[in-house]
């Protein structure tokens, strides 16, 4: 276990250089001039020249030559990343940093419970739908799975605030002062992804309660319970891990729509934001952040493989 995860450690770094000099081409390269798209296309060439000298932007794009070799924009980009520096933000007026900081618990505070809450409920339904195949129940969760997916997750917001919030009056409608003001947009987000996760899981655990393995375990008296809970869902959960998984960056990159119709300060309405008003920084600090939180989830969720399936080892 301890080689397979050092052998994916290392395999993370050259990952994370190529995505860092993806990240500093789309910004610096591809993007154009930064002076330019900060500054507008009518800026004079003095402004100019001053903007690339205060932020780097007049130095060599990836190397230097000779001893300033590394004296660059690519690895002045590195260097700062590698001391928590993501760069300044021209609108805000502080460093991005702290805007990030501000918008991290914010967004936890909603994406967290939305994870958590949808992937216990879902996998209770997925379980009492594979148990129950072909009969009135599975049929019920199925047909009450198709309904919630077909339904857009706007039309979930804009009928959850008008008839909870305007009429019934039981949640806030917009704002960030406490708990309260998360219960709705948290109830919206479980119930708009629940349909899908519900017939994945399912799937998941049908594809293992055939197996040879299952019929052995009932030859020994195994409870059906037992069965389903010790055996088909610890082999079920490398597939649910990968779907789970693949949700996990937005964690911390934030629910973009849910924190701009309920006013939610996270890290979705900071990347909203600084993209209406340009705010490079900001957008390429978000950006970074989510290929850099998407890299370590993806190792994550390798070495939970190796522990569910020793077989991931020994391949």
């Amino acid at each position: 276990m301890l080689k397979y995860a050092a052998k994916r450690l290392l395999e993370v770094i050259p990952t994370t250089f190529g995505v860092l000099l993806l990240t500093f081409a789309l910004f610096n390269v591809i993007g154009g001039s930064p002076a330019e798209t900060i500054l507008g296309k009518n800026a004079t060439a003095e402004s100019i020249a001053e903007f690339n000298h205060r932020f780097g932007y007049d130095k060599p794009l990836i190397a230097g030559s000779g001893k300033d070799f590394f004296d660059s924009q690519f690895f002045n980009f590195i260097g700062n990343l590698a001391k928590g520096d993501l760069g300044y933000s021209l609108e805000l007026k502080e460093p991005v940093a702290e805007v990030l900081k501000r918008g991290v618990g914010p967004s936890l505070s909603l994406t967290v419970p939305i994870l958590l809450g949808g992937t216990i409920v879902a996998l209770m339904l997925a379980l009492v739908a594979a148990a129950t195949r072909g009969r009135a129940p599975d049929t019920a969760i199925l047909a009450a799975s198709t309904l919630l997916m077909s339904v857009n997750y706007v039309i979930w917001v804009i009928a959850g605030q008008f008839l909870l919030s305007f009429k019934a009056g039981a949640f806030p409608v917009w704002g960030y002062g406490g708990p309260e003001y998360l219960v709705l947009p948290v109830i919206i987000g479980i119930v708009s992804s629940l349909g899908m996760d519900v017939r994945f899981f399912r799937t998941a655990i049908l594809d293992e309660i055939y197996k040879p393995y299952v019929l052995t375990a009932r030859s020994k008296g195994v409870s059906r319970t037992g069965i389903l809970v010790r055996h088909v869902l610890r082999n079920a959960l490398i597939p649910i891990v990968t779907y789970i998984s693949l949700s996990i960056p937005y964690l911390f990159t934030g629910s973009l729509l849910l924190e701009s119709f309920f006013g939610i300060p996270g890290l979705g309405s900071v990347s909203i934001n600084a993209i209406h008003s340009a705010d490079m920084a900001v957008v390429r600090a978000v950006v970074v952040l989510g290929a850099l939180v998407y890299q370590f989830v993806n190792l994550f969720a390798d070495l939970a493989y190796a522990f569910l399936d020793p077989q991931v080892r020994l391949k």
